[in-house]
């Protein structure tokens, strides 16, 4: 007889710079293990399962995060879930909100649209301090003519060369609703650089490295490694561009994750 069980969305925030990603590792210290370890301290007699929306790389942040939660007993409280949860885990971790969903419900399948944001800035050393939020390109960017690339990447396109490890029948043909580089009026703080910039890309799903490749082929673009007409044959499907830069993952961050349900 199969057991029931009872599933919940739990919305969350997290900093990423401290964390080996997201998926379980041995050894490693990974948001979804912190979970499940917060978890098992809390319940220790229950059976439970975690599965996120997406797999975020190492030192990559979130806004506005998700997981799906399978448990065989129904909480209580939970309210007192989410005070209890946030009381036990560390600073850079924050449950946002929970609610009961249908067992129908796929936290992976029924992600709707992704938006993530790109800090970075360049042309002097930054303080510090903004290392978690910012990447820093010490070289001079052409930031006009990025601009102008990052828009190349809207629409429906091949990004066989924007990942790495390409596993096979990978859906490489994807389509980014909007890709945009403007000035950050989102990040503050004293230490910052006086400017910095983001790039805004939003699709509904984006394979391991692309948007970090993308952002890469960017710079190139900034540094004039690379042209606009590379980066438009880079789309094309059969294109042989090899990509050597793949940006920090400390400058990624998610900022919206909308679901169909």
């Amino acid at each position: 007889m199969k057991k029931e069980r009872f599933c919940y969305l739990v919305r969350l925030q997290y900093l990423g710079f401290r964390f080996n990603g997201w998926q379980v590792q041995p050894k490693l210290r990974t948001i979804a293990g912190m979970l499940n370890k917060t978890f098992t301290f809390l319940y220790p007699d229950e059976s439970f399962k975690i599965l996120g929306a997406g797999r975020t790389d190492a030192k990559v942040s979130s806004l506005d995060g998700a997981f799906e939660l399978f448990v065989e007993k129904e909480l209580d409280n939970l309210d007192n879930f989410i005070l209890d949860f946030n009381k036990n885990l560390p600073s850079d971790i924050r449950l946002l909100s929970i609610k009961p969903i249908d067992q129908d419900f796929n936290v992976i399948k029924d992600s709707k649209t992704k938006e993530y944001h790109y800090f970075f800035s360049f042309g002097s050393k930054n303080h510090p301090f903004s290392a978690p939020f910012i990447t820093n390109y010490i070289d001079p960017l052409n930031i006009e003519l990025m601009m102008e690339g990052a828009g190349l990447f809207e629409g429906t396109h091949d990004f066989t060369v924007y990942t790495a490890s390409l596993k096979p029948n990978t859906k490489t043909v994807r389509k980014i609703e909007s890709c945009s580089i403007v000035e950050n009026d989102i990040l503050t703080a004293n230490f910052f650089p006086e400017h910095s910039y983001i790039l805004k890309i939003k699709g509904s799903g984006f394979m391991r490295y692309q948007i970090r490749m993308i952002m890469g082929v960017l710079v190139q673009l900034g540094k004039s490694e690379l042209s606009l007409e590379d980066i438009k044959a880079s789309l094309l499907t059969g294109s042989e561009l090899k990509l050597n830069t793949i940006a920090p993952g400390s400058g990624l961050m998610l900022n919206q994750l909308h679901f169909n349900k």
